[in-house]
């Protein structure tokens, strides 16, 4: 059965990567691919135009496609997770620490333009947030609402896109970080602190709390990503 046009995208994305990694970096042929795929050689060629301007990969004159893992930018980096694609630990602390960086800055902005609207939207996030809680449920949706509300609070919608491009790359973890009760219990108290320096206007306070928060975060991946480099089955 022919595939819709450019649906298997992901699925194409992981096999070069699969495959790629087996020689080299050299990714299969347009031939091959659409042999593999059972499309045309039309749709893989349009398929790979979308990867080449995500840096995804990188056509060499006279020597084929290749994999292009050092310079993939961020759009890549959030694709490759999306598509189940495992990243280098460096690339994902390295994106954790940039997210924290952002967000930081947002909270700070959040407390001097946020609507009532925003604020409202957060209450919302928080109370559903305790009744997780008292149900024995992570918080991991509800965290990834409240941090991108705060940065849409800040009325940048760039701002706002770029940091959903950085939740992209954790999403698939944050189920397994807020796996530990205590931890769903501390996020939930830092977020009502943050979220009252917010509602009071106080800008360089919001931007303290969310330091702190995120500083534990980041601790966790940091651990965690260090005991991955150590494992001698990677």
């Amino acid at each position: 059965m022919t595939m819709q046009k450019n649906a298997f995208l992901p699925a194409l994305t992981a096999h070069i990567f699969s495959a790629a990694k087996a020689s080299r970096g050299k990714a299969p042929s347009e031939r091959e691919l659409a042999e593999h795929f059972a499309v045309s050689r039309g749709q893989i060629r349009e398929a790979l135009a979308i990867l080449e301007a995500m840096q995804v990969v990188e056509r060499r004159a006279k020597s084929g496609i290749y994999l292009n893992e050092k310079h993939a930018g961020i759009e890549a980096m959030a694709f490759y997770a999306r598509a189940g694609i495992p990243l280098e630990p460096r690339q994902i602390y390295e994106a954790v620490e940039v997210r924290k960086i952002h967000e930081i800055k947002a909270a700070e902005m959040a407390a001097e333009r946020a609507t009532e609207e925003n604020f409202e939207r957060l209450q919302e996030i928080l109370e559903a947030s305790e009744k997780c809680i008292a149900e024995g449920k992570g918080l991991f949706v509800l965290d990834h609402d409240f941090h991108l509300e705060i940065v849409r609070a800040t009325q940048n919608t760039v701002f706002y896109n770029i940091c959903t491009t950085f939740y992209s790359l954790s999403e698939k973890r944050l189920p397994i970080y807020f796996q530990k009760e205590e931890r769903n219990r501390l996020s939930h108290i830092e977020h009502q602190q943050i979220f009252e320096a917010l509602r009071s206007r106080d800008g360089v306070l919001a931007r303290a709390l969310m330091n702190t928060h995120l500083r534990g975060a980041q601790s966790y991946w940091t651990e965690l990503l260090e005991a991955k480099t150590d494992d001698p089955k990677d």
